[in-house]
């Protein structure tokens, strides 16, 4: 695959903003809502607040993310929007920095906000790779962006991890002052590294320029088109179904692995260590990934991934010493970016390219919606029946049901 300037430039937003997923989302945040900002409330009620906050930011994709990516199609913004989106995230994940011990609702509330910009923001970008990559390099782009991000994350993170363990190292007064000293650094991360795309990505303009204000309206209109359009295209219908099923699991499991961990009785150091491992794992797997779904079959892949996150689910809920924690880490990172890469190249191959933006707001609603039900099952079954383990055991039921309708989805894209 020849790499020029403006696919490096696209990748490296991957480099960007995974930091924000890996620091934030699955580590720092969880632990130190729980220990900080959460200080005096419940285990099962952390983790409640937790999954609610996760679920109030993906209701804001499912309801603004298909709009959005409509206004984009229509005026030509998605790099626009991604830039303004991306820098929201930034200079709300450096104000973490700023919440005092004990005041959870502050932090839950930035959580959120951060949250919707990070995930609004990956709708153009995932929507972008169409006007940097053709159709024969869609696989591996899209899984060299997943690489990167890795990469980049797991260095980061790594950085950051030693800052929380030797704070006074570097003149910190401790591990609490480290651990908001990551918010910030992760912030400006996102922003320096964002600059490559404002620079050298430039997206193609498939339809005359309009005003905002014009293509708000027109973004409407062409809204319920594509609600019709979808439905019409059946390959497109089988596989946001599939894919809303099957990357909430996956979804879920990221999001909520941490506080899942502790939930049980594993260390915070054990926990951040296996997160690590994640990362590391992830990234040559991605590119292995991208490689595998030229050779067999990008459907056959993800299939692939869906089987083995079902199997290591049903070993989360069951496993007890810490080497299983580690274990089922690497494991993760083998198929994570391998299925995110594969599903986003997958679905770009299927959509009309020239509502790219329109149709991948669709992509990220359904899976946002998938992620409002999951980490809500796993708070809620935990709360109800005081067991951690029997609410991670049920996101199997997703990951079947999502195989099923990927594997049904074969016989319609056969016939196109």
């Amino acid at each position: 695959m020849h790499i020029d300037r403006p696919v490096l430039a696209w990748a490296l937003y991957d480099w960007a903003n995974s930091v924000f997923a890996v620091v934030v989302l699955t580590t720092f945040f969880p632990l130190f809502f729980r220990e900080y900002w959460a200080q005096g409330i419940s285990s099962a009620h952390t983790t409640f607040y937790l999954g609610t906050a996760n679920a109030s930011a993906s209701l804001f994709i499912v309801v603004a993310a298909p709009f959005l990516g409509a206004v984009a199609d229509q005026g030509g913004f998605k790099k626009r929007l991604l830039l303004f989106f991306a820098s929201s995230g930034a200079a709300t994940t450096a104000a973490f920095f700023l919440v005092p011990p004990g005041e959870w609702f502050i932090a839950v509330s930035l959580f959120i906000v951060s949250t919707i910009s990070w995930m609004s923001a990956n709708v153009f970008y995932d929507a972008l790779l169409l006007d940097i990559a053709s159709e024969t390099q869609l696989d591996r782009v899209s899984a060299f962006g997943f690489a990167l991000g890795y990469l980049g994350s797991g260095l980061m993170f790594a950085g950051c991890i030693w800052l929380t363990l030797n704070p006074q190292s570097v003149g910190l007064a401790g591990a609490d002052e480290a651990v908001r000293i990551t918010f910030l650094i992760t912030a400006a991360w996102w922003a320096c590294f964002t600059l490559p795309l404002m620079f050298f990505v430039h997206e193609k303009r498939r339809r005359q320029k309009v005003a905002v204000s014009g293509a708000a309206l027109s973004g409407y209109h062409q809204l319920i088109d594509t609600f019709h359009d979808i439905r019409q295209l059946k390959p497109v219908l089988l596989f946001l179904a599939a894919y809303w099923l099957y990357i909430d699991g996956v979804d879920t499991i990221i999001r909520m692995a941490v506080d899942y961990g502790k939930a049980i009785g594993f260390d915070s150091k054990g926990l951040i260590k296996a997160v690590l491992i994640t990362q590391f794992v992830a990234f040559p797997s991605a590119l292995f990934f991208g490689w595998l779904g030229q050779r067999i079959g990008t459907r056959k892949a993800i299939l692939i991934g869906i089987v083995a996150y079902a199997l290591m689910t049903v070993w989360a809920s069951r496993m007890a010493q810490s080497w299983e924690f580690y274990a089922l880490a690497a494991g993760i990172g083998l198929f994570q970016g391998g299925i995110q890469s594969l599903s986003r190249s997958y679905y770009a191959r299927i959509i009309p390219a020239d509502k790219a933006a329109e149709f991948f707001g669709f992509y990220n609603m359904l899976g946002k919606f998938a992620a409002i039900i999951g980490p809500m099952m796993v708070g809620t079954v935990g709360v109800l029946s005081g067991d951690a383990r029997l609410g991670m055991l049920s996101l199997l039921l997703l990951f079947f049901a999502g195989g099923i309708l990927l594997a049904l989805q074969a016989r319609f894209e056969e016939r196109r």
